[in-house]
């Protein structure tokens, strides 16, 4: 192989990886965005809240407990959606570091 055509490749799989971490990078931040954003969610939690206090007041037990683990479940979601966007964000920088690092390196 010539060591012209090497250097193609290597720059052409330098050139992917970075371009596969700014896609992972944007992924994770448009999670983040959207998870904020919620809508639907806050919906949720608030006809949530008000299950459970009218649970609370006519004092219907199932009713409150059904609600407290509907509450869970869904503060359960939000971390595991959270995770997910750090963990693509985290994994985005260092797909996009990398090749410039190794690029660097190969300029000595």
């Amino acid at each position: 192989m010539n060591v012209l055509q090497l250097h193609s490749l290597t720059l052409y799989m330098l050139v992917g990886m970075f371009l596969l971490g700014v896609v992972t990078f944007t992924i994770g931040v448009i999670i983040l965005i959207v998870s904020a954003w919620g809508r639907e969610l806050r919906a949720t939690l608030a006809q949530t809240n008000r299950l459970a206090q009218k649970g609370l007041a006519e004092e219907v037990s199932g009713l409150v407990g059904n609600a407290s683990s509907l509450l869970s479940s869904i503060n359960d979601l939000i971390r595991t959606r959270n995770g997910i966007g750090v963990t693509l964000i985290l994994t985005g920088g260092i797909l996009m570091a990398l090749p410039c690092w190794i690029a660097l390196s190969q300029m000595k």
